[in-house]
């Protein structure tokens, strides 16, 4: 099976108006939640070529979703090695589902800061974070 086979892009909506703006980015009817609550984290991404991740995990799946800025994301099947990228926008809202044995890393490629949301189906286990440098 391909990489991109195995990642599901999910599609959001994002409603604004004069007092800002709201999206849901885990609605509870995805496919694949667990009966848990695992964790809810925010990742930073301070500048141009910042880079956040750079692992993959033996049993966790994770939920991200670009609340602001852009990002490119790059990620690698561990089992054949296949490598895709993914450009993501916060003003196109995305959650993007990667699954255990997928690496994945999210590059800032500009100046402006990226906040990204991710949600764990599992709890922080240092073992099953497995560095791999997708970018250096």
């Amino acid at each position: 099976m391909k990489l991109e086979d195995k990642i599901e892009i999910i599609e959001r909506k994002k409603l604004g108006d004069t007092r800002g703006w709201f999206m849901k980015v885990i609605d509870g009817h995805e496919k694949g939640l667990p009966s848990h609550t695992g964790e809810i984290y925010l990742t930073f991404a301070s500048g141009k070529a910042q880079v956040r991740g750079n692992h993959y995990h033996d049993k966790a799946k994770e939920w991200f979703t670009l609340l602001q800025g852009k990002a490119e994301l790059k990620l690698m099947d561990m089992d054949t090695e296949e490598i895709i990228t993914i450009d993501i926008c916060a003003e196109e809202p995305k959650t993007i589902v990667i699954p255990p044995n997928i690496a994945h890393a999210f590059y800032n490629p500009q100046e402006e800061p990226f906040l990204l949301l991710a949600y764990t189906d599992e709890l922080y286990d240092p073992i099953d974070t497995i560095p791999v440098a997708l970018y250096s």
